[in-house]
């Protein structure tokens, strides 16, 4: 008989789970969320592994406890979101005290700082997947002895038990396709309400900005797809799904600018005919690449403008200033492809006056969209160990509304009052935009 693997959300909000490219202003326009991609990959694996697979996303609904009792897995794959932590774990020993005998396997960035012995505390767990996890899970389920599984956590002799780690995936082409199949693709919508799925294109980043997980996670080095297989999968989603609308995702996306415009121009010579939206960090968008960007499909770009102040932006490592932000804006506003500016507001050294910089600045760009993030110090990035350093945590912290309200206080400004300034920002620079946006949208992505 074969093994069963039920793979999960836990009930929890997932627009806060730490997965990628978890935009906030897909709630605000209508999307039913991004699609559970993560939880696909391991899919993949897992019937290749010669398993029956299940994907559960109870962020949207749906009972665990029923599933359990009808599916029966021999194993649950479950992604724990650092914002949800506690509720995933509770989550996870209720699955254990219904089906005893079934093996409970977690990911998820925070497993990366994980303590090993509280896999012995938890008594629920059976393996932690420290890094990629994907070939791991496939040698856990084809039952490869613990000790010889890289980038694992498992439990022996009473003690929890980190192995070496697993070295980064080289080739992302080695990687299955998604397994779309085992979801409800239409559920998933994009910015024209239609479906939408996200195509992972690269993983890494050299830039190793003070808040982010990028390079923590996923490397130094951007290791892309080749364009002949993302266009492969995009074909898959339009002949089996009727999909027409990806976000492509990657920690860097643009970065590699003669990627990207190599990848632009085949898609343009594949004739697809499709939509799609990408969100860049640090790349540098002139309006000859904005052109081919639109050409091949682009509708929506999200800027990662990050801030406006340049001390704040110099000490979060940012490699593009306002003027390259504004020239980025511009190029893309040429081709008319839609903006969704993007900044982190919050960081250590946030006070009244730097926050003015940003309305003044997100003003002048007159993007379609602004959305303005509560910065979030997670584990393993530079910005928690300077937030624990100068003990900008109190114990009223909490990462269960992160994003949406401070986890932390600057030097300057108490979590309140940060939350209150931010409240303003989004006002003042939101009210006309908002409206005008999803207005264009109806025509510009039908």
């Amino acid at each position: 008989m074969k093994k069963r693997v039920l793979l999960i959300y836990p009930p929890s909000v997932k627009m806060n789970r730490d997965n990628t490219s978890q935009q906030p202003l897909l709630g605000k326009l209508g999307s039913k969320m991004l699609p559970p991609t993560d939880l696909m990959y391991l899919a993949a694996i897992a019937e290749d592994a010669g398993c029956d697979a299940k994907i559960a996303d109870y962020s949207l609904g749906g009972s665990l406890e029923k599933d359990l009792l009808e599916f029966k897995p021999n194993y649950i794959v479950s992604n724990v979101s650092t914002t949800f932590f506690k509720k995933d774990l509770e989550s996870l020993e209720h699955a254990k005290k219904i089906l005893p005998t079934t093996k409970i396997i977690v990911f998820g960035t925070i497993c990366r700082s994980y303590n090993i012995n509280a896999i012995y505390e938890k008594n629920f767990l059976d393996y932690v997947l420290v890094g990629e996890g994907e070939f791991a899970l496939k040698e856990i389920l084809e039952n490869q002895a613990d000790e010889q599984i890289l980038g694992i956590c498992h439990r022996k002799n009473f003690q929890g038990v980190k192995n070496p780690q697993r070295p980064l995936l080289e080739n992302p082409d080695d990687l299955p396709f998604p397994a779309r199949h085992l979801i409800d693709n239409c559920i998933y919508i994009g910015y024209n309400k239609k479906p939408q799925a996200v195509i992972k294109v690269a993983k890494g980043c050299p830039v190793n900005c003070f808040h982010c997980l990028a390079t923590s996670c996923h490397g130094t080095q951007i290791r892309t797809r080749s364009a002949e297989s993302i266009i492969n999968e995009i074909k898959e989603c339009i002949n089996k799904y009727k999909i027409k609308n990806f976000l492509f995702d990657a920690d860097n996306f643009g970065y590699d600018t003669l990627w990207l415009i190599d990848f632009c121009d085949k898609l343009i010579k594949a004739k697809l005919n499709i939509n799609w939206s990408a969100k860049i960090c640090t790349a540098k968008i002139t309006p000859e690449l904005a052109n081919i960007m639109h050409k091949s499909g682009c509708k929506h770009i999200t800027v990662s403008a990050k801030h406006a102040n340049i001390q704040i932006l110099n000490n979060i490592g940012n490699v593009c200033n306002t003027e390259e932000i504004k020239a980025t804006v511009n190029a893309l506003k040429k081709h008319k492809i839609k903006i969704d500016c993007e900044f982190t507001l919050g960081l250590p050294w946030e006070n009244k006056n730097s926050i003015n910089e940003v309305i003044n600045f997100a003003q002048t760009l007159k993007c379609d969209y602004f959305t303005f993030n509560a910065a979030v110090p997670f584990p393993n990035t530079k910005f928690y160990q300077y937030a624990m350093q100068n003990r900008l945590f109190d114990l009223t912290s909490t990462y269960e509304q992160a994003y949406s309200f401070p986890v932390i206080r600057t030097h300057d400004l108490s979590k309140e009052e940060l939350f209150r300034l931010i409240k303003t920002t989004k006002k003042i620079c939101n009210q006309k935009s908002f409206l005008n946006f999803i207005k264009s949208y109806k025509y510009t992505m039908a």
